[in-house]
């Protein structure tokens, strides 16, 4: 198999990366990274120093690539699906790539943030912070309800990059902060990523792992029994 991807199910920029492999049909191995066993994480540091995930290492090119956008347009350039995640048209892979920054940067961003201090001792956790991040994931859901009103994806009529990216950052982000009830739009988009195919695998491979979550209360009992389309 020449592509490996490292990663965990339950991480969601490793999930943004198997919706891209999905939508390609891809063949690749995924291997599980346990950043808790010692040799299991230096060895993935080996790989990639950084020690982020996911990383995908290509043995037939003798690449090894970080960075979920850069892993994605890697993907679309030398394995690519019937259909491109990036478009050719220049000036609209210029908004895709935006909007893929967006989910990244101002849904993934605060969430995660959210879900580090959950993790922390209580005397050492930061509820101003944490409404903080809720404030910003209240903005980023706004402008995301702009954006999707007049289409059923991130970017024009066409499934790509960018709704690899705001799949998974809006899953975790809607369970610790609800949408809105005014932002109908938001949520129609939503549910149109719940539908997938590509990602409804991925949240099925995932759901052994959600009780590990931080927030496992708060999940909907529906994400708990979701499976393949």
């Amino acid at each position: 198999m020449a592509l490996t991807l490292y990663g965990h199910p339950l991480a969601s920029f490793c999930h943004k990366v198997l919706i891209a492999l999905y939508e390609a049909g891809t063949p690749f191995e995924s291997v599980t990274v346990d950043l808790g066993d010692p040799g299991d994480h230096g060895r993935f540091l080996d790989l990639w120093p950084v020690g982020k995930m996911p990383v995908l290492r290509d043995a037939a090119r003798d690449r090894v690539v970080p960075e979920t956008p850069i892993i994605i347009e890697y993907l679309d350039r030398h394995y690519p699906g019937a259909a491109p995640l990036l478009p050719a048209d220049p000036e609209t892979r210029l908004d895709v790539r935006l909007w893929d920054r967006f989910f990244d940067l101002h849904v993934q961003d605060p969430m995660q943030r959210i879900v580090a201090d959950r993790l922390r001792p209580e005397p050492r956790r930061d509820p101003e912070g944490v409404r903080e991040q809720e404030a910003r994931l209240r903005t980023a859901y706004g402008m995301i309800e702009r954006q999707t009103a007049h289409g059923d994806w991130a970017v024009g009529a066409a499934f790509s990059m960018a709704d690899c990216a705001a799949a998974p950052a809006l899953f975790y982000a809607g369970i610790l902060v609800p949408f809105p009830e005014d932002h109908p739009h938001l949520a129609a988009y939503f549910e149109r990523l719940l539908a997938r195919p590509s990602f409804r695998r991925v949240l099925a491979e995932a759901r052994p792992w959600f009780d590990y979550f931080p927030f496992n209360d708060r999940m909907p009992d529906r994400f708990r029994t979701i499976e393949p389309a």
